[in-house]
């Protein structure tokens, strides 16, 4: 996806604008209401994360109104530390699509983003996933290969849920980092290596082919052979 960032804050918009792009998307960084109002009115992108408080003379309200009345109906997250109640009605009110409070989480920010584009569509509950002959029950917690059970330590069914989840696509340290170990900050460790190493010796090595892979500098994916 397409998607623009209007943050004024230098540290969140470089968290942000790594994240996404480690997620594979295309991000385009503004730093004020101004520019961010004439990017987002001259351009087109799949989806805006937007800031309330913005310098440039145009704060987030006013610049999605705007866009809502020149009939520009891309979905517009809020990212905003406004997070009373009155706060988020004013921003749904004005034509927001959803609203997120700072502190965040990264990997939640990205779900509802990516959620945002794919409004319509109706997605049943999800209780079992399944990876080529991997599967996963995620009402009973039970894993197996081939039929064949795997029992795993709950960081390790945690981490391998996470990746199920997003089978097919690359999953960064950072999603791994917020997703399974709820950190929101890298502790410069081996962790996640120690616990990958420690699913592929669980999940693929007992078995012909391998599932989990290796994105180098950019992460892990999960995906049978039929979706190389």
């Amino acid at each position: 996806m397409r998607i623009l960032l209007v943050e004024d804050d230098r540290e969140v918009a470089n968290f942000v604008v790594k994240g996404l792009r480690e997620a594979n998307h295309v991000v385009e960084h503004a730093a004020n209401g101004r520019d961010g109002l004439f990017m987002a009115a001259s351009e087109q992108f799949d989806a805006i994360i937007l800031d309330r408080m913005l310098p440039g003379g145009v704060d987030g309200l006013r610049l999605l109104e705007t866009l809502r009345a020149q009939e520009n109906a891309v979905p517009v997250l809020f990212l905003s530390a406004l997070g009373q109640v009155d706060d988020r009605v004013k921003g749904l009110k004005a034509g927001g699509d959803d609203y997120l409070t700072k502190p965040f989480a990264f990997a939640e920010l990205l779900a509802r983003v990516e959620a945002l584009t794919r409004r319509g569509k109706s997605d049943s509950p999800v209780t079992r996933l399944a990876v080529d002959d991997l599967e996963m029950d995620l009402l009973s917690r039970v894993v197996k290969r081939a039929g064949q059970k795997i029992d795993l330590q709950p960081r390790e069914y945690r981490l391998l849920e996470y990746l199920m989840r997003h089978a097919g696509q690359v999953v960064t340290r950072t999603m791994l980092l917020e997703g399974v170990w709820d950190y929101h900050f890298d502790p410069q460790t081996n962790v996640i290596d120690v616990h990958v190493s420690r699913l592929r010796q669980k999940v693929d090595k007992p078995f012909p082919k391998p599932l989990l892979h290796t994105v180098r500098n950019a992460g892990y994916i999960m995906r049978s052979d039929s979706d190389v």
